[in-house]
C-alpha cells in the first residue's frame, strides 16, 4: 500500500527553511536566514506567535512545497511603539561591582528579564554616566515583511511536542527572530529566540 503525503494541519511538527526579508517601499532587504542545520520548528496550530498570513499560507503544504507570503507591520511583528524606549538605572548592569562596558554598548543586542520572567531581547540605544536607554521593540516592528522559503519536514508531532513540560514563558514562534524557541531544561530560551 503506497503512503500518504503528509500536508500540514493542526497537530503536526513542521521544519521550515525561510529567508525573512523587510519591505520598504517595493525594496526587499534580507534581513534572516533560517540555518539548514537549525531549521525553524514549530507544531503547527500549537506553536504561539506564528505570524498569522504565513501560519495560513503553510495549512496543507507538504514536505518541499515553497512558499512566499507577504505580511503587514500589523500582522508581522506589530507597529513600533515608542513605550518599548525604557531608561534604566546603569546599576542594573553590574558585574563583579563593575559597569559591563564591553557588553552595554550602543547597538549592543542584551537578552533582560520581566518582571514577568519573561525573556526579551533589548537594543542599547544610549549609555550615559548613570543611565542606559533600551529599545524593547522587536527589530522589524514597524515593518512589512516577505518570508520566502520551503517546507523541510512534516509529521505527527510528539506527545511531548504537542504539550512541552517547559513552556517557561517562550512565546517566539515561526518568524519572531528566526530561532524554534524552544526552552531547555533550565528553563532559558535558545539563541536569538525573541522570547517576549
Amino acid at each position: 500500500m503506497e503512503k500518504t503525503t503528509e500536508r500540514i494541519a493542526p497537530g503536526k511538527y513542521v521544519e521550515l527553511g525561510y529567508d525573512l526579508y523587510s519591505l520598504d517601499g517595493g525594496k526587499e532587504t534580507l534581513v534572516h536566514q533560517t540555518d539548514p542545520e537549525d531549521p525553524e520548528r514549530i507544531v503547527f496550530g500549537v506553536t504561539p506567535g506564528v505570524v498569522a498570513p504565513l501560519e495560513k499560507a503553510l495549512e496543507g503544504l507538504e514536505k518541499d512545497s515553497t512558499f512566499e507570503v507577504k505580511a503587514t507591520a500589523a500582522e508581522a511583528f506589530g507597529p513600533y511603539d515608542k513605550e518599548q524606549i525604557v531608561t534604566l538605572d546603569r546599576d542594573i548592569f553590574l558585574v563583579d561591582g563593575k559597569f559591563d562596558s564591553e557588553t552595554i554598548t550602543p547597538g549592543a543586542i542584551v537578552p533582560m528579564m520581566t518582571a514577568d520572567g519573561y525573556r526579551i531581547n533589548g537594543i542599547v540605544e544610549e549609555v550615559t554616566a548613570d543611565k542606559v536607554r533600551m529599545d524593547f521593540n522587536h527589530p522589524l516592528a514597524g515593518k512589512d515583511v516577505l518570508f520566502k522559503g520551503r517546507v523541510l519536514l512534516v509529521r505527527d508531532a510528539t506527545p511531548e511536542e504537542l504539550h512541552p513540560s517547559h513552556n517557561c514563558g517562550c512565546k517566539g514562534g515561526c518568524g519572531s527572530s528566526g530561532s524554534d524557541c524552544n526552552c531547555d531544561d533550565s528553563c532559558s530560551c535558545g539563541d536569538g529566540c525573541g522570547c517576549n
